[in-house]
């Protein structure tokens, strides 16, 4: 069906993907399953960028090429539906995606306006960017450097026409609140309306996550197998109803959303180019089965600034695993790595990291032991070094095994964090050959929202946290995760940690037992790093951003669970003493 602005809705906006690598099927599963209006798709994860460089450099397209292949199968379903598609698979090269959209079209027979998203791209700098977080100014040359835009460009390009619409960097969010803009006739000003899209988007934007996938209480989501990708049911005052199609499976709960709420966010104020949305005010309600009401979303002002992601090629790294079994696990780790420095000096690499991972409780059990190694010379951190590991075989600790062959360095890439004026930046909408600039607008005149300065996050009213009466070392003992449930993920070299818990007579004391401190001592790993701890009562739920936990960002980054993915399981396998 055709859209038209300021209509009441509902919109219903469907996701199909929620990284580059997800479901092929799910783009076809979602306009078949039922009735949509917008079909989506999220291909841009912070790692992406530097994998796409990296095709770039070698002579390969700078964007997601499975796109057109869940295109193919649903673009004339689509246009025989009025089914609007926006996506973020352009990448770095969001003109020869739609480009490669228009080719497909014409292939198939089918008459589709594809429009194009640029601006974001500021390739050259014209300086050195400082990174957000520490300050620093990079000294590198960098690949890569976009800024995140926001919804409008989006939305202009649906006022235009545009059947389909590729853009690259933009956040998440945006390819809903884009859609929520043309719908509805939201202007710049509306923002409660427009931070309930933000929320809505950041809901569905990694796919099977909102629907049971990733979920701390797995065991309660039917078919997991065949999990259903969710759906926003976007109404005109920004609430929407969180849902899947029917017959798929997984679940939606407000579990689940909460879960995908928590999911690599800060401050609770969540700060974007179209508006600031308060996480605090987020209100949930179970509906029905496979249905989950979000209401009460407050928006204030966005910041002046874009965020930028910039990336660079940072060296050569090299990793070797080694098995551990048995007796004495700590001895035959120093043991190992001894016999490997004779060999290869451990001085003589620019990055050394040895991570030992037990696989079971005790001194006498099984453990990998990980030693990675980077360098600005491919060749150092080559062959001379995983050679140098394999000589050691019979010559090392006892029931010496390996899991990695000796191989050549990788490059890896390095995600910097930074930011410009959003007045600097200038989104171009291409449809059809007519070009459209969509300068930067703020909020003017009067205001539909809570206003920056309000109460602080975590406190807003109705939402104070009621003091623990009771005995925190009472209670049984038992694995935290018996009352909590928790999801962690990365936010460049950050890890971002949310814990909640489901009754919420127990969030008093989740609230005064789960400090900064205590997270120190159930997750040494975190070290004395800085942690920032916000709370959201309205959630049931606590957040946590340890910094610096994953060096400088994914790609980089020589951990094991190089995403802090399962940090938040690794928090709920702790016993503590849980309230009776």
């Amino acid at each position: 069906m055709t859209a038209e602005a300021g209509r009441p809705g509902p919109m219903r906006v469907a996701n199909c993907g929620g990284f580059y690598g997800d479901r092929l099927s799910a783009a076809e599963e979602m306009v078949e399953g039922g009735p949509i209006d917008v079909l989506t798709g999220d291909w841009l994860a912070e790692l992406t960028m530097s994998i796409l460089a990296g095709n770039r450099l070698k002579g390969r397209p700078g964007y997601a090429r499975t796109f057109l292949t869940q295109m193919e199968q649903v673009l004339g379903t689509c246009l025989d539906r009025g089914i609007r598609v926006v996506a973020n698979a352009g990448g770095l090269d969001p003109a020869g995606c739609a480009e490669a959209v228009s080719a497909l079209a014409d292939r198939l027979g089918l008459r589709a306006a594809v429009a194009h998203v640029t601006g974001d791209d500021l390739m050259p700098l014209a300086e050195p960017p400082v990174n957000a977080d520490t300050g620093e100014t990079l000294r590198a040359a960098p690949l890569t450097a976009n800024a995140y835009l926001g919804g409008r460009p989006i939305a202009v390009a649906l006022e235009h026409g545009a059947d389909v619409v590729v853009t690259g960097r933009v956040t998440d969010a945006a390819l809903v609140t884009g859609p929520g803009m043309w719908w509805f006739g939201w202007d710049p000003g509306d923002l409660d309306p427009l931070a309930g899209s933000v929320v809505a988007g950041h809901v569905i934007e990694c796919g099977c996550q909102a629907t049971g996938g990733n979920y701390a209480f797995f065991g309660e989501v039917p078919d997991l197998a065949h999990c259903g990708f969710p759906i926003a049911e976007l109404y005109a005052d920004g609430s929407s109803v969180i849902t899947k199609h029917p017959g798929t499976g997984g679940l939606v709960s407000t579990g689940t959303v909460t879960a995908q709420l928590l999911y690599e966010i800060a401050s609770p104020r969540y700060l974007g180019p179209d508006v600031t949305a308060r996480f605090d005010t987020v209100r949930l309600e179970q509906e029905g089965p496979d249905r989950v009401r979000i209401t009460g979303v407050r928006g204030e002002p966005p910041p002046d600034t874009l965020k930028v992601a910039v990336t660079y090629l940072g060296g050569h790294r090299n990793t070797m695993t080694l098995v551990l079994t048995g007796l004495d696990i700590a001895a035959k780790a120093r043991i190992a790595q001894e016999a490997i420095w004779a060999r290869v000096p451990r001085e003589s690499f620019e990055q050394v990291h040895v991570e030992l991972t037990p696989l079971g409780a005790g001194d006498a059990g099984t453990a990998l032991l990980r030693i990675t190694v980077m360098d600005p010379d491919p060749r150092r951190a080559g062959r001379a070094f995983s050679s140098a590991v394999v000589e050691t075989g019979l010559a090392s600790y006892p029931g010496f095994y390996g899991l990695t062959p000796p191989g050549d360095a990788s490059p890896y890439g390095v995600y910097w964090p930074s930011s410009v004026d959003a007045r600097a930046v200038l989104p171009v909408v291409t449809v059809d050959g007519v070009r459209v600039e969509v300068p930067h607008v703020p909020p003017s005149g009067p205001v539909l929202g809570e206003q920056a300065g309000g109460p602080p996050p975590g406190d807003a009213a109705g939402t104070a946290i009621p003091p623990y009466a009771g005995d925190l070392a009472a209670g049984p003992v038992a694995p935290l995760g018996t009352v909590a449930g928790a999801r962690s993920g990365d936010k460049g070299g950050d890890a971002n940690l949310g814990v909640w818990v489901r009754d919420p007579a127990r969030y008093p004391w989740l609230a005064a037992f789960l400090t900064v401190d205590r997270l120190r001592n159930l997750l040494p790993e975190v070290g004395d790093l800085p942690i920032e701890r916000f709370s959201l009562p309205n959630l049931h739920a606590l957040n946590f951003v340890v910094h610096g936990l994953l060096g400088r960002g994914v790609a980089a980054s020589p951990l094991l669970d190089a995403q802090a993915k399962a940090l938040g399981e690794r928090l709920r396998a702790v016993c503590v003493p849980v309230p009776p």
